[in-house]
């Protein structure tokens, strides 16, 4: 691998002989992509050696009191239990959807006298969960299952009759059942049918009705929880959405400022930096997962759906700019911040900021508009090509090192700000309800 390295480095100086000044910003490019790749080798390597279990005596601990702040402490204040009895919280409108759901399906199963009414309720509180598309996988599946798992089970019991092949066959059906229940839920299902007929196959003669009313009992259990997710305190996608957004915001404006405070500052890098990095990360992930769990309802609840989906995309991107800017300035050594780099910092913020505005009051009409990019970083960054440097010189090397830096930070800062210009109007143009 590192013959590959030198043979990049070769071709980058080949080409910088060749272009000379006429196109040494994109050799400044070059370099700094080849410096960022060695970087990640360097960590794949370090990776691939903790997975080789290593002596732990050579292994750095981490302090147990910065440790303890990536940890999200569990809070047991009572005031936490009745800020969730609220119609706003999701857990709390699930808890009585489910309620409701499991009398209805427990009223129908003793009115109409069936064999195990229980099963009903057991397949409301199995399929059921707070978001619509996760119930209406978890609903398909196990509809599927059940179906699938009763004609295997008809085909066994017609042609086998010894009780001691049902009971084996049951034993093997659970180990199966629960090694797939997690991974393939449809799988699951299917053995879970098997495993229950069989063990009633042992104990009662009337397998065949057994099997009827493990059908019929899924499908009612299955069709209320369907119905429930549609009408009884539905939760909705777009019901959240805003929240989830602004925290992401709030989380990567945080981060960019713990990146320009170290870049000012320097030194070793603080545990408030790295927290914040990981909130940040966290409440992408948390917006990515809220937006799929949207992407899955009905398309009448898919309000800005794609507006919401660049939204998405913008924040992710912004982020991954921000992780690759802190990472090279704590693996490179970086000169003084200077004021152009403040001020434009200051910019992003600002824009992040109305941003945060707009999404709390994206009712109004009119909302805040960003500077033009283009004109701003035209006047506070400059482009970092050195005009004196002939193509016979050679550049001294501290300094080559300061314009590979120049021209990163440049490049780095004027992407931020476009994109949270783009964040801005776009978060003005959606109508949040």
């Amino acid at each position: 691998m590192g013959q590959c390295f030198e043979k990049v480095q070769l071709e980058i100086a080949n080409f910088r002989k060749e272009t000379g000044t006429e196109d040494y910003e994109g050799f400044l490019m070059l370099q700094n992509l080849l410096q960022y790749l060695e970087k990640q080798f360097e960590k794949l390597k370090k990776i691939k050696w903790l997975l080789g279990n290593p002596d732990m005596g050579t292994v750095d601990l981490v302090d147990q009191t910065s440790a303890k702040r990536f940890i999200v402490a569990q809070d047991y204040d009572p005031k936490l239990l009745l800020s969730n009895f609220s119609f706003r919280s999701t857990i709390f409108r699930h808890s009585l959807r489910l309620s409701v759901t499991v009398m209805i399906g427990y009223a129908l199963g003793n009115f109409f006298d069936f064999q195990n009414p229980y099963w009903i309720l057991l397949t409301i509180i199995v399929i059921m969960r707070p978001s619509y598309g996760l119930t209406k996988s978890r609903t398909k599946d196990r509809i599927i299952g059940t179906l699938l798992g009763g004609a295997i089970a008809t085909g066994f019991v017609f042609s086998i009759q010894n009780p001691y092949v049902f009971g084996a066959l049951g034993v093997v059906s659970l180990v199966i059942a629960f090694s797939m229940v997690q991974k393939n839920y449809r799988a699951g299902a299917t053995f879970i049918t098997l495993t229950v007929v069989f063990v009633y196959a042992i104990i009662r003669p009337d397998v065949i009705t057994v099997i009827q009313f493990r059908v019929l009992d899924t499908l009612i259990g299955a069709g209320l929880s369907f119905v429930a997710m549609l009408w009884i305190l539905p939760a909705w996608g777009f019901m959240e959405i805003r929240e989830q957004i602004e925290n992401s915001v709030k989380a990567n404006k945080g981060f960019l400022a713990q990146i320009a405070r170290y870049y000012e500052q320097k030194g070793k890098v603080t545990t408030t930096y790295k927290v914040s990095r990981k909130e940040a990360f966290v409440e992408t992930s948390n917006l990515s997962s809220a937006f799929q769990r949207m992407a899955q309802e009905p398309v009448s609840k898919q309000k800005n759906l794609d507006k919401i989906y660049e939204l998405v995309v913008l924040n992710h991107t912004f982020l991954s700019s921000l992780a690759s800017f802190s990472t090279y300035i704590q693996n490179n050594p970086t000169t003084e911040a200077s004021l152009k780099f403040k001020n434009f910092i200051a910019e992003i913020d600002k824009n992040l900021e109305q941003v945060l505005f707009a999404l709390k009051e994206s009712s109004s009409d009119q909302g805040p508009s960003p500077r033009e990019s283009g004109q701003f970083s035209k006047e506070q960054l400059p482009t970092f090509v050195p005009k004196n440097i002939e193509l016979s010189s050679k550049v001294d090397v501290k300094l080559e090192r300061q314009l590979q830096e120049a021209h990163l930070v440049t490049e780095q800062l004027h992407w931020l700000f476009s994109l949270s210009g783009k964040m801005l109007r776009l978060v003005s143009k959606i109508e949040f309800e």
